[in-house]
């Protein structure tokens, strides 16, 4: 994974509720055993129409609206357990995406494949929708390492993260990196408990 560290970006504004992983990803696209190539079925059944031609009026074929933020609806990610939703996000170039409400296992499956999910309340997340509302092109500022959402220079949002997975974010580990980077310690620890 790449290292998250700070987003400038512009956003994508997708407010419907209850985004279940199986929109996000379509099961039909589950046979893949490697992360690569989900991206192109994101949101398949909304891009696309029954006969495979794009939807014009669904934000990701919009072209005014692109960027590595995700904005979504509130009690994002619900349903099955399935990874692939965020392999599915990270291939197609979304690092963040906001929300008022994440499902539990959908926001650990995020964190553990190199996107981070920002939870704010609904009223800071009305105002970012606004935002993009009123400027597509407009760039938000993340900066991972203090834990802000910067919407603008006076509307800052403190977001929370836990240290662990905000740690491996930051150097682009995940859990089996994290443990390889500790293996001279983990060696020196062991070296000194030997009793000879």
């Amino acid at each position: 994974m790449e290292p998250l560290i700070n987003i400038h970006s512009s956003a994508v504004p997708l407010p419907a509720e209850d985004i279940d992983t199986d929109q996000i990803i379509p099961a039909r696209f589950l046979k893949a055993i490697t992360k690569e190539g989900f991206g192109k079925n994101l949101f398949r059944d909304w891009r696309y129409d029954k006969n495979n031609d794009i939807k014009g009026d669904f934000v990701l074929n919009n072209p005014i609206y692109k960027g590595q933020i995700l904005v979504a609806g509130k009690n994002f990610g619900c349903g099955s357990s399935r990874e692939h939703a965020a392999w599915a996000l990270y291939d197609y170039g979304f690092r963040v995406v906001i929300s008022s409400y994440f499902a539990d296992i959908f926001k650990g499956n995020a964190l553990n494949n190199g996107i981070l999910p920002i939870t704010v309340s609904e009223e800071e997340l009305h105002l970012i929708f606004r935002r993009i509302e009123t400027d597509p092109a407009h760039h938000f500022d993340i900066d991972l390492k203090n834990q802000i959402l910067s919407i603008d220079e006076k509307t800052k949002i403190l977001f929370t993260i836990d240290a662990f997975k905000k740690e491996c974010l930051l150097k682009g580990y995940d859990d089996i990196d994290f443990l390889l980077s500790l293996d001279k310690k983990i060696t020196s620890f062991e070296e000194s408990q030997i009793i000879y």
